[in-house]
């Protein structure tokens, strides 16, 4: 049975702003239960979960936001984005809300390198994960396969491109990555391309790109986390995402010890837009599955 659909104008009503180093963060929570962080991924935001919000809420404190530079948080134009300080939002978001114990990741591509910097920083105790699952994202430089669009904003003309980069645009990059079965409708590519276009975003567009070559700089430090880590992971990824798919999934199968991974025939880089019923199948399975078994509470 298909999950209801939550209108981006609906979503929009219900985001709450807080401040986190002067830039105004827009974001949501619903439910009850453990605390469920979900991060978003580029070039969207965080309307991407709608699909999964409401199940998820009935289960758990679903809690996300729009990262800096994304959706209708602010965009700054004059600032160096990282990583690691997506990674301190989301642990600020965190503190806003007083949420000091455990917390469960479930992330998408540019929100799995937030994630997989979050991992590290529980082994640094300096954040309490529970668990973590990664939907289709570039965990691994060396499997990373960035669109021509990507690589076009991270060459010296970058700042042009992203200047010029209008909804047609993103139509067509949406078509490679999408199942060629699950594309979005028209209507759905207006709510995409309203959430890029949102505080002038496509002027910045160049300065988030930054994110591809910081991930080859933290590689060795987050995949390390993963393989060292006592946090329960599994990978759930669109098997025909010419970016980070059944590719992706085999190196992750290399290097990550006891890998569990679930791949989507016929899905590409949205698995929670393009099958959010299989998507929170295969989630709310692994989350039942870890309350049958103790967990460890140390890294080595």
């Amino acid at each position: 049975m298909p999950l209801a659909e939550i209108p981006l104008s609906v979503w929009r009503k219900h985001g709450q702003t807080f401040i986190f180093r002067g830039q105004a963060i827009r974001y949501w929570t619903a439910g009850q239960g453990e605390p469920l962080l979900l991060i978003h991924g580029f070039p969207t935001a965080s309307w991407d979960w709608h699909y999964l919000w409401q199940p998820l809420a009935q289960r758990y404190r679903v809690i996300a936001c729009d990262m800096l530079g994304f959706g209708d948080s602010a965009k700054p134009m004059n600032h160096q984005y990282s990583l690691l300080e997506q990674a301190d939002l989301q642990q600020a978001l965190l503190a806003h809300l007083n949420i000091e114990h455990s917390v469960h990741l479930l992330a998408h591509d540019y929100g799995d390198s937030v994630a997989q910097e979050l991992l590290v920083r529980h082994q640094e105790a300096r954040i309490d994960v529970a668990s973590c699952v990664f939907l289709n994202g570039g965990l691994f430089p060396e499997t990373h396969r960035p669109l021509l669009a990507q690589k076009l904003l991270l060459s010296p003309l970058g700042w042009m491109l992203g200047r010029a980069f209008t909804r047609d645009a993103l139509v067509k990059n949406f078509r490679q990555i999408f199942g060629s079965k699950n594309r979005p409708t028209e209507s759905e590519m207006d709510d995409f391309w309203s959430l890029v276009e949102s505080n002038r975003g496509p002027r910045i567009m160049h300065k988030l790109i930054g994110y591809i070559p910081e991930r080859r700089v933290q590689r060795d430090r987050w995949i390390g986390a993963m393989q060292r880590c006592d946090v329960p992971l599994r990978v759930i990824d669109g098997e025909v995402d010419p970016i980070s798919g059944a590719h992706m999934v085999e190196r992750y199968r290399q290097l990550i010890p006891n890998p569990d991974t679930v791949l989507l025939p016929g899905i590409g880089h949205y698995p929670q837009i393009e099958a959010p019923v299989q998507v929170l199948k295969h989630y709310v399975e692994f989350r039942d599955r870890l309350t049958l078994a103790p967990r460890r509470m140390a890294c080595s």
